[in-house]
């Protein structure tokens, strides 16, 4: 079995698209990927970009998938560490330390943490994750 990490961004992306996921790999993520996509479905509502039931009903979807949700004092003090050491933000850090300690690889749909990530932990395609 694989484990991945996804974070908000991707976690959206897989629901939006309605991608099949290989039962054989394990999804990780720190704890707060729910409330961080939640945040994200808010903002496009905001910006017109989806309705609200069309919103509401992706959380209900979100929440339904099964993720290994982890935030325990380790990967915290990883995070710190990682952030410290490159100058980004904890809440990416977490993404790269959740990696390190868990996970074979990061999937993320966000280029821009693809790019902080690629000199600390390995970066898989969103096809990572989906039946083959």
């Amino acid at each position: 079995m694989a484990r991945y990490v996804i974070d908000a961004g991707t976690l959206l992306h897989l629901l939006d698209h309605d991608l099949p996921l290989d039962p054989d790999h394990q999804l990780v993520a720190p704890n707060g990927i729910r409330s961080e996509a939640l945040q994200l479905l808010l903002d496009d509502v905001a910006l017109g970009l989806r309705d609200e039931k069309s919103a509401l009903a992706l959380h209900e979807r979100m929440t339904e998938l099964k993720i290994r949700l982890l935030g325990d004092r380790v990967s915290r003090g990883n995070a710190w560490k990682i952030a410290r050491k490159s100058g980004i933000s904890i809440r990416d850090a977490e993404y790269l330390a959740v990696t390190r300690l868990q996970a074979d690889a990061l999937v993320t749909v966000d280029a821009g943490l693809a790019a902080q990530a690629a000199d600390v932990v390995p970066v898989a395609p969103v096809e990572a994750l989906l039946v083959k």
